[in-house]
């Protein structure tokens, strides 16, 4: 995920844009209540609307079938001339890594994997949410929100689902037990496309708690890392009733002051303690070599929507690199996720061709994710928890989490993992979610 280094006005415009939809269609949203009222045809086909739909997944043969000879068209460009990923990720480990995808891979085990779940698809705010909801055997378990980020999916979070649900059966205690509920973003996996605009953190964040509160939840907490980091924010700035809380795997912590220069490459400022200069560094290095991709998504998400949505070879690139980039895992994503768990992902987001519909996300998001002052984060009032993965894209620095979310009510420092740390590390991520949300059990009961 791109934390955009500028905002240009235009985009502040349609943002500002944006907002005034959403407050519109609130008005609007008012009015279809008040009519419903007087009119029990309008109030049966709003409640239609509103209901929670079982959802099961199938991909047809024909889509397999192409997905298999367009990889064996592929165009292959010729090799990198450096030994290392400078030039970006290289020819051998995408041929692999795509060979496999085409003689051996199964996606009908990834779809029953998924199939096994209680899976359902409900409709807010004219978009069809698909979600996995699965609930624990324990009482009094506290229901919680896990979104994904790109290019992630619900896949993330299939391995924590049991150490969440039902942490007796993975050395922890019946009292710390989850309802878990798994929504896929508009514009990714199986949720509906939006047509219009206003799809951003805001909305899905306000799109998150009325489903929280569809299912009948009157209490929830909500965690993200990526996409799923600012969704959660926007939420705590959203303060819903019935939000105790959230967690966060990538936080927005990087002063105002330090925002620019680090954008500009400038030398770490005198006076940074040693995790502020490497937070400092790490984060200069992404923003000047890494971060071409979110460029091209934030700016110009149809353009790249056309390679996603027309070359298997070229999604599977475009996204292993990060899978390489992002894990701990020294550049060999494999020692961490299998290669079937990374393709059951890739595949995901080219089956349902939403290469276009995922970046469009980030041209509405056209912010600093890692700014404070761009996510507002002292706005926020419920508490928030912070876990540190030691190969995140930076490792946000204790003093700066304190400054950013005044309401930090816990602060975490991970022995190993990366960006996608409930995949790569389901254990150890569920146990970091029982540690900081068991404060805020006792409003649940």
């Amino acid at each position: 995920m791109l934390a955009a280094p500028l905002v240009f006005t235009w985009q502040r415009y349609l943002v500002s844009a944006g907002a005034a939809s959403a407050l519109g269609l609130a008005a609007l949203a008012a009015s279809a209540e008040a009519s419903a009222a007087q009119d029990p045809t309008a109030s049966a086909a709003q409640a239609g609307s509103q209901a929670i739909r079982p959802y099961r997944i199938h991909v047809d043969d024909a889509k397999l079938a192409e997905l298999r000879q367009r990889i064996a068209a592929t165009r292959w460009p010729d090799k990198e001339t450096v030994s290392d990923t400078s030039q970006g990720v290289q020819l051998a480990q995408v041929q692999a890594l795509v060979k496999y995808w085409g003689d051996g891979y199964d996606w009908r085990k990834a779809e029953a994997r998924l199939n096994a779940l209680p899976e359902f698809v409900t409709t807010i705010d004219g978009v069809d949410i698909q979600f996995i909801h699965v609930r624990s055997r324990h009482p009094n378990a506290m229901p919680l929100i896990l979104t994904h980020g790109w290019p992630g999916s619900q896949f993330e979070f299939l391995k924590t689902i049991g150490p969440l649900t039902d942490p007796t059966a993975y050395g922890g205690r019946a009292e710390d037990a989850f309802d878990v509920v798994i929504p896929s973003i508009p514009g990714h996996g199986f949720s509906g496309k939006p047509t219009e605009l206003g799809w951003g953190p805001d909305r899905v964040a306000k799109a998150w708690d009325v489903l929280m509160k569809r299912l009948g939840y009157s209490h929830y907490v909500s965690q993200g890392g990526d996409h799923g980091s600012v969704i959660s924010d926007a939420l705590g700035r959203l303060a819903p009733p019935g939000l105790l809380g959230i967690h966060l795997n990538m936080p927005a912590t990087v002063p105002p002051e330090l925002v620019k220069p680090i954008n500009s490459g400038d030398p770490a400022p005198a006076g940074l303690t040693e995790p502020e200069r490497t937070a400092y560094r790490s984060l200069s290095t992404f923003f000047g070599r890494n971060a071409a991709y979110g460029a091209m998504m934030v700016t110009r998400p149809q353009t790249i929507g056309y390679l996603l949505a027309d070359s298997p070879t070229g999604t599977a690139a475009w996204m292993y690199e990060k899978f390489a980039a992002w894990t701990d895992s020294g550049g060999q994503p494999e020692r961490v996720l299998s290669r079937d768990e990374m393709l059951d992902d890739i595949s995901l987001y080219w089956l349902t061709d939403s290469g276009a519909s995922s970046s469009r996300f980030y041209w509405e998001n056209n912010n600093n994710n890692f700014s404070t002052a761009a996510q507002k984060t002292t706005n926020i009032k419920v508490p928030v928890a912070i876990s540190v993965f030691p190969q995140e894209i930076y490792r946000a620095p204790k003093t700066w989490a304190q400054r950013a979310y005044p309401s930090l009510s816990y602060f975490s420092e991970v022995g190993k993992g990366g960006h996608f740390a409930a995949w790569e590390q389901p254990q150890l991520f569920s146990e970091e979610l029982r540690e900081a949300f068991r404060p805020l059990r006792a409003a649940t009961k």
